[in-house]
């Protein structure tokens, strides 16, 4: 299956929102960094992080 361009970084903002939550007692600059990385990304495509699993539209 190929990707779009968006797909590929929404699914990036999802890995990094996984990492940030996962991360965030272990290292909290780190998670604190791979969310902005991921919120970046989300507002470049005007997604919420809630939608952004939905707005894949893997199947």
């Amino acid at each position: 299956m190929q990707l779009t361009n968006r797909q590929e970084d929404l699914l990036i903002a999802v890995a990094l929102t996984e990492f940030s939550v996962h991360y965030e007692a272990a290292d909290p600059e780190l998670a604190e960094y791979a969310w902005q990385l991921a919120a970046d990304c989300l507002l470049e495509y005007d997604v919420e992080p809630g939608e952004a699993v939905d707005e894949l539209e893997i199947e």
